[in-house]
């Protein structure tokens, strides 16, 4: 591990390596670390799973104590890796409430933010891309493969019983 975060690094089992790569990873790599699921509506209008949050997105909390909370993204700090939502704070020691940061895989997207023209009009080419691949026929079987034999399986052998002495 010569190198902080070099781009070809391919993957290891070692934990303390996974997490140094996510670290020490360029702002670029992270960006797609903070992509967050889609609800079922938005997933079958744009045909996909996930994407980039953005600041104003609606969101809702899947787990933590903040778990069914719901709001607009304030913040999104991709060095952290970390969302702050709207109605999600924490009461400090003085009495003053906080911002709580939440991982991106603990949040689901209820309905996006689409005054960048940029992200509507990638999210709608992605769809239409997407619907396209749905559209496209089957083949037919081909009369070979209908005739093929299944084969059967040949019954196993009986074990022998053991014959208990007397």
């Amino acid at each position: 591990m010569k190198s902080l975060w070099h781009k070809k690094w391919n993957r290891s089992v070692q934990p303390r390596k996974q997490r140094k790569y996510l670290h020490n990873a360029p702002l670029h790599i992270k960006h797609n670390l903070v992509s967050v699921h889609l609800s079922k509506e938005l997933r079958k209008k744009y045909g996909k799973r996930s994407i980039p949050v953005r600041k104003g997105d609606k969101v809702i909390v899947m787990r933590g104590q903040f778990k069914g909370h719901s709001g607009k993204v304030e913040k999104v700090s991709i060095k952290k890796t970390k969302l702050f939502v709207e109605n999600v704070k924490v009461e400090k020691n003085d009495g003053t409430m906080a911002p709580y940061p939440i991982s991106p895989s603990n949040i689901m997207i209820t309905s996006l933010n689409l005054e960048d023209k940029k992200r509507s009009a990638s999210l709608e080419r992605n769809s239409e891309h997407n619907k396209k691949k749905e559209k496209k026929p089957e083949k037919p079987k081909t009369t070979e493969e209908k005739k093929k034999p299944v084969k059967e399986e040949k019954p196993k052998k009986k074990e022998k019983k053991e014959v208990e002495k007397k």
